[in-house]
């Protein structure tokens, strides 16, 4: 695994914002907001937390990672890039007929361990490979990131009892809790009330962070690693949707909306410029 330093995850956290802006401009497709909410945790995950190999992606004691929120590729695809799992076509083709990689994560895309996209499914998913990993004696861990809006479908609320059931500490799940859905507000579609509450009556441990402070994050990934067995951990991210780019911040409008022009040239100028 890496272990990147706090200001070295800010900057790569900072051009997978930089690559999400551009892969959806130039397709005038996909789904920036979400995918923009949860950039810090990506970098964290792939340049600090993940043990994994991208000379070997099937290496059978390598960590798994599940996105549940598959819409939220945009910010999956540059990590496996930058980590150099797979070469720069996903992003310059990204929803295109010319990619061979498909738009949403799959599993025939090096380094992706489930093909996601349908929503409330991952948990399921991660929970499965969790217990896989007891089965065969491993000491693998498992990370779900998951959307805030997907917890509102029942199946993931029956793989939160079958962790808790099973006491798999070696599952990790991060929730995105940006507040905001396809249409709205959580709290004007289906209002999800005090989320760490439930989930620490579900059984699990719960860590409460604010999702785009690096160093809360790492710390909360860290201290897993002190929970080999037990309840499984659920970190409670608050973030927002859109994070990095003014005009797309916590709003609704910009959960699956391509930039103009103009719109385009102010996102990249408000993080930075171009990518060098």
């Amino acid at each position: 695994m890496l272990k990147k330093s706090i200001e070295e995850l800010k900057g790569i956290a900072n051009d997978i914002r930089k690559d999400i802006v551009t892969m959806v401009y130039k397709a005038q497709s996909g789904h920036p907001g979400g995918s923009l909410s949860c950039a810090d945790i990506m970098a964290a995950l792939y340049f600090y937390k993940l043990n994994v190999d991208p000379k070997n992606p099937k290496w059978e004691d390598r960590d798994r990672f599940v996105l549940s929120k598959g819409h939220a590729c945009p910010a999956l695809f540059p990590a496996l890039v930058m980590r150099g799992f797979v070469d720069d076509d996903c992003l310059k083709n990204f929803r295109s007929v010319k990619s061979q990689y498909p738009s949403t994560p799959s599993t025939c895309m090096p380094g992706v361990d489930m093909s996601s996209g349908p929503l409330g499914q991952g948990l399921s998913v991660a929970v499965g490979m969790a217990l896989a990993a007891r089965v065969q004696g491993k000491s693998y861990k498992t990370y779900c990131v998951m959307g805030d809006g997907e917890t509102q479908e029942g199946q993931v609320w029956e793989a939160l009892m079958t962790g808790a059931k099973y006491q798999l500490g070696n599952l990790i799940c991060i929730l995105d809790n940006n507040k905001i859905q396809m249409c709205g507000t959580n709290e004007e579609i289906m209002p999800l009330g005090d989320i760490c509450k439930k989930y620490e009556s579900f059984g699990w441990r719960v860590i409460h962070i604010d999702g785009h402070d690096m160093q809360q994050i790492v710390d909360a990934l860290d201290s897993v690693d002190d929970n080999p067995v037990g309840a499984p951990t659920m970190i409670v991210a608050e973030t927002i949707k859109g994070k990095g780019v003014s005009f797309m911040e916590g709003t609704a409008a910009w959960h699956g909306k391509a930039p103009s022009d103009e719109q385009y040239a102010q996102a990249m100028k408000e993080l930075g410029g171009e990518k060098e």
